[in-house]
């Protein structure tokens, strides 16, 4: 169950979230949206990492897909923060690729552990 690719994407993923923080604090003055993303989109990588850790297949399952779960609450917050005009069209773009991304490997993971199982 190695997992290298999706644990440095989403550790760099981890990284522009917490920069995207400190810019919403200290240049947006926005102070809730930017804790609700910085906790969503910093959970990704953690739940990867401690899906390494698995004590089985099963909670290595339960561990991705609380991760993928978790890009899908950052991509609403990147939409709100978008929508309520705290970041600018390319922003938003750059950074909700780089989420989509992680997206897509958690979910290309997650159906070859669940094909494995049967």
């Amino acid at each position: 169950m190695n997992c290298n690719v999706v644990e440095t994407k989403s550790f760099e993923f981890a990284v522009r979230i917490v920069n995207l923080h400190k810019y919403l604090k200290s240049k947006k003055k926005e102070f809730t949206l930017a804790k609700q993303i910085l906790r969503s989109g910093t959970s990704i990588g953690a739940n990867i990492a401690e899906a390494q850790q698995a004590q089985s297949k099963a909670d290595f399952i339960a561990k991705m897909s609380i991760a993928l779960k978790e890009t899908a609450e950052t991509k609403y917050w990147l939409r709100l923060l978008l929508a309520t005009e705290y970041l600018e069209s390319k922003e938003f773009q750059s950074i909700l690729f780089d989420c989509s991304e992680l997206e897509r490997l958690l979910v290309s993971i997650l159906k070859t552990c669940r094909q494995e199982e049967k």
